[in-house]
């Protein structure tokens, strides 16, 4: 799959078959849907990519001190830049252009 599948295939109903549970996790997280994206990193903690996920989350909700632990925790600054910009930045970690 490439990037741009990726971002098609958000208006989707189901996820795409074969995504790793990080892709998973970032393709509800890109529709908003955080219960079920949170779920997902959740399961994987103490893993970088999902802390880095775990922090863009709570960030996306708005709990910027916990946001900021997640971030320390995957060994990153905290993003700067827009929540999308974010989005695209882990997805594209995952998947060639």
């Amino acid at each position: 799959m490439t990037y741009q599948n990726f971002l098609d295939s958000q208006t989707q109903l189901e996820t795409p078959t074969g995504l790793s549970p990080l892709l998973e996790a970032l393709w509800y997280a890109g529709r908003d849907e955080w219960h079920k994206a949170h779920a997902i990193a959740q399961q994987h903690e103490d893993a970088p990519l999902f802390d880095w996920l775990h922090a863009f989350l709570h960030r996306q909700q708005g709990d910027f001190g916990n946001a900021a632990h997640w971030y320390r925790r995957a060994g990153r600054p905290q993003f700067d830049g827009s929540l999308r910009h974010e989005w695209q930045e882990m997805v594209k970690t995952q998947l060639p252009d």
